[in-house]
Parts: C-alpha cells; structure tokens; sequence
C-alpha cells in the first residue's frame, strides 16, 4: 500500500518509521547487511498475514505503545537482527489504521532496505530501469502477467516463470523486489506492485517517475529535454525512463502518476477514424 492510500492515521505512522528507516538505512550499514535486513522484515511481514491474531494484537491501538513493542521483542528477540528488531518496534510503536497498515509497512520497510542497498552500491538507477523494462515485458505478455498474478499457481511455479523472464535482465536487489512481489499474499498484482517499487525508487530521490513509450530509441539529448520540460510542466524533477513499442508508429506516450498524455500516431489516427466513420 502505498502511503496516499493510508488514511490518516496510518499517514502519520507512516511519516514516523519513514524517519526511522532513514537513520537506520543511512547509518554505517553495507549493501549487504541492508539485503539481510529487508529479508527479516519480510518474513516478519509474512508472519503477520499468517497470524491473524498477533497481527491483531500488534496493530491495537487500545493498547499501549509499550507493550506491543515489548510482546514484539519477546517474540522475535534472537531470531532476527538488532536493526530488523529496531524497526519493527517503531512500527509496532505506530498507531496504525487498521493491522493490515502495520504488515504493509514492514513489507514496505523491506522494500526500501533494498532500494537503500541499491543506492549504497551506486545502482539505483539500474534498478528503476530494470523495473521499468520489466513492466514493459509483463504489457506485452498478458498470460505471464496472468500467471504470475493466479494465487492458486504454487509460488515455486511463478518464481520458476519469473526467472525465465528475468534471466540476464536483472541485478540481484531487482530480483529480490520481483521474487518478493511475486509472492506476497499483500501484493495486488505485480504490476501494481512495480508501480509503487517504482514510485518509492524515485522519492528517494525527491522526484517522479515519467513512463515514456515510443515506436524509436530516444537519443540522450531527446530524453534530457523532455524530463526538463516535463519537470517544468509538473513543478518537480521528473525522471525519464523509456521503452518500445512498435505499435505507437510515432509521438510519445507518457504517463506521469495517474495522469497520461497520449501523443502517439496510433492514437491520432485511431481518433481520424472515429470522426470519419461519425
């Protein structure tokens, strides 16, 4: 979930282990040890969804802040690391909406552990483009798209047909994001999902994300001028990320968010057609 998604009070919570993550993350901490780190809090985020009653009583916010973070220590003292335990303390600490905001935030916690990881080897930008191109990969393959979404589908089959797709294409922190997007009960679709790993990939960086279809490669002076006028349009630095298709025949598609500017020669001769044959 992303955090204009929450309501109110999960927004607040949100806002307060975002702080926390941020010293924790930005700390004398490798790339590796943050790899580590997302892993234990996604397994604490999985033992959420299958404990129904813990996750209740975590996310209760008639208790005192104290005592779910006290009961969160006593279960997971020694079975995850001093940080991943810091972390979820403050999130237990949090009054959340509803126990779902609480798992989807240590989920989310995990998720920008490895985007910290990505960032502490110089790779963020190789990520986001891997995670781009890979949604691109999921628009023309619907079936994939499809198998990859069915619960029913026994995770070790989707994570088998994922790696297919992946193969050669990916780092590892890309992979990790995927695997876990794959398979978490939390997650609505993957590409659903890519959308707000990239969308937390690029406010990491105070910016946007523009997706930019086209029928040609865009050369580096093209894509510097659009993410400029782009950034002036929206009154933020925007980032390009790019990908082909064909079917465009010419002009741009962009989407921004929610918001898509339609500037293809498909769409414009579709919109010909329509008037003529009215």
């Amino acid at each position: 979930m992303t955090e204009r998604t929450m309501r109110s009070a999960s927004r607040r919570a949100q806002h307060e282990l975002s702080e926390k993550e941020d010293a924790v993350f930005g700390g004398r901490v490798s790339a590796n040890t943050l790899a580590d780190l997302s892993g234990e809090l996604y397994s604490v985020a999985q033992l959420l969804v299958g404990q129904p009653r813990l996750r209740r009583t975590l996310g209760d916010p008639a208790t005192s802040p104290d005592a779910r973070a006290g009961l969160a220590e006593q279960l997971l003292s020694g079975k995850i690391g001093k940080q991943a335990l810091e972390l979820v303390k403050a999130a237990v600490e949090q009054r959340w909406s509803t126990p779902w905001d609480l798992t989807d935030a240590i989920e989310g916690a995990a998720d920008d552990a490895l985007f910290a990881a990505a960032e502490k080897n110089g790779a963020l930008d190789a990520v986001e483009d891997e995670l781009f191109r890979f949604e691109r990969i999921l628009d023309g393959q619907s079936e994939a798209s499809s198998l990859l979404d069915e619960a029913s589908v026994p995770a070790e089959r989707r994570l088998t047909l994922l790696d297919a797709l992946v193969e050669g294409k990916v780092g590892a922190v890309t992979l990790e994001l995927l695997h876990h997007a794959v398979t978490s009960q939390r997650k609505r679709s993957v590409t659903l999902a890519i959308d707000d790993l990239l969308e937390k990939a690029a406010l990491r960086r105070h910016r946007s994300v523009a997706r930019v279809t086209s029928a040609v490669e865009l050369s580096d002076e093209q894509r510097t001028r659009l993410s400029a006028v782009l950034s002036e349009i929206y009154g933020r630095e925007i980032s390009v990320r790019t990908a082909l298709d064909p079917a465009v025949r010419g002009g741009l598609i962009v989407r921004v968010g929610d918001e898509v500017i339609d500037g293809s020669v498909a769409t414009r001769l579709a919109q010909a057609r329509s008037a003529i044959a009215g």
